[in-house]
Parts: structure tokens; sequence; C-alpha cells
């Protein structure tokens, strides 16, 4: 069996395996804040179609009520610790739709269908900010059906990456973000190619780049916009050439034959 990975823009994938539908981090606007989509169309109602939601922080761009507002009734969707209550409408989501909402932390399993969802540590600053002090951790997840994929949500390297991780046939890995200066706590494309050394997957997608950018910015620093998918593919050919590098368009999908 195969298992397909379409990327919708930003951090919000598709993973199809095992018969499971997976959705991540589903953003689904052209506008959010002082963000502007200025890559790939705001993605179809299809898009929102998920036997499971998987939700890596807490940050407006990952946690986005409005998109989890579209998915079907009784969906099941995984949040970090602490979602609810720092944010009060998933609470009301969870009521109005009756979305499923369970929140989860590092070492947990959850079985959906024939998939198992992993949840693994993140490096990054998981609060919803600037809204209160609640702590909330920054997640990553491994599904484990025909293939092993890790969504790392949003995440600078660290030491136990790789012991954490496990052994995984693709990587999707955030290898910029939404401004022309990344923070701790995030990958570039040279740390998200060291990722591939540490993980060593059959194949990557680069991802959470090329999407959104601040209005009023769009002469600073634009390669930091354009480049990193196709500079994170460079790098990793330096480094980690046994990986197969995919770097999809918005909407593209990725189909990968099951143990090849």
């Amino acid at each position: 069996m195969a298992v397909e990975i379409t990327w919708w823009g930003h951090a919000t994938v598709t993973v199809r395996d095992s018969g499971v539908r997976v959705l991540t981090d589903p953003l689904f606007v052209s506008r959010l804040a002082h963000l502007r989509r200025r890559r790939g169309a705001v993605p179809p109602p299809g898009a929102a179609l998920a036997d499971v939601a998987l939700v890596s922080h807490l940050h407006a761009d990952h946690l986005h009520t409005g998109s989890l507002a579209r998915l079907a009734r009784g969906t099941r969707v995984l949040v970090p610790r602490g979602a609810s209550a720092a944010v009060p409408r998933l609470r009301r989501l969870a009521t109005d739709l009756r979305l499923d909402v369970t929140e989860v932390v590092p070492g947990d399993k959850v079985q959906v269908g024939e998939l198992t969802v992993r949840v693994v540590p993140a490096a990054h600053d998981g609060r919803r900010l600037p809204y209160g002090p609640e702590r909330s951790p920054a997640l990553g997840y491994v599904l484990e059906g025909e293939e092993r994929t890790y969504f790392a949500g949003d995440t600078g390297l660290f030491d136990a990456m790789a012991e954490e991780v496990g052994p995984c046939d693709a990587a999707l890995l955030p290898v910029g973000g939404w401004g022309p200066f990344l923070g701790d706590g995030h990958l570039n494309p040279a740390r998200a190619a060291q990722a591939l050394v540490r993980l060593a997957p059959r194949a990557a997608v680069p991802i959470h780049y090329g999407t959104y950018w601040p209005i009023g910015l769009d002469a600073v620093r634009p390669h930091e916009f354009h480049s990193p998918g196709d500079e994170f593919a460079r790098l990793a050919g330096d480094v980690a050439p046994q990986v197969a590098v995919h770097r999809l368009d918005h909407g593209e999908t990725l189909r990968l034959e099951a143990g090849r």
C-alpha cells in the first residue's frame, strides 16, 4: 500500500496511511492577523476532511480555531495538554461541533483505526502568547502505519531527537517561518538538513515556509520567504544524500510506496 502526503502550505499537511486521513496544524485562511498568504491558494473544503487532526502547539498559526471549526462534527483532534485552558474557544468548539478533543503529552499513543499516533517532544515555546502564562508543551507526532511518518510541528534541534522520534520513513520538517528572522526553537534549512543526519528517513518533505509573510515586509529579506525549500534540498544532498527530498508545491501530493 502507498502513503500519500499532501502539503497545503505552512504546517498544514494531509497524510493518508492505512486507510486513515490525518491532518496537521490546519490553517485555512488567506490572512491571519498581520500575516498574508502570498503563495498557494487557500486549501479547498476537502482539505478539512480528516479522521484525526493533530495540533503541534498553541501559536495561532498552528492552533487556529477558525480552521478547526471547518472540521466535520465529531472529528478527533489531538492537542497539547493545557490547550483547552489556554484557548477558551477550543472548549466551545468541542461543545458546539462535538469535536473529540483529546489533550496529549510526549509518550502518549493514540490508536486511530489501523494507525498509531505517537506523541513526541519538540524544542519550541508552545504557549498561547500573549494571552496568558499557561504552559503547554510543543509536540511532534509520529504516524505508525504502513510507513512511519514524523511530523515535527515547529521545533529546533534537540539532543534526544533521534531517540524520541525513533526510526522513520518520512520526515515532514519545518525549514523556515513567516517572517524575515527565525528565533530560537526553529529549524532553518541548515538545521533541518542536520535533522536528517540524525533521523535518517528514506524521504523528507520541507514545510513551514513560502506561504505566509507579514504585510508590508515584502521587500525585507524576501529570500527567506522564497528559498528555504530549495536551500534545504541542496544542503540535504550534501550531508544526507541517502534521503530523497521532495519539495512539494502547494496542494501537491507525494505518493510513497510502502517499504521502498
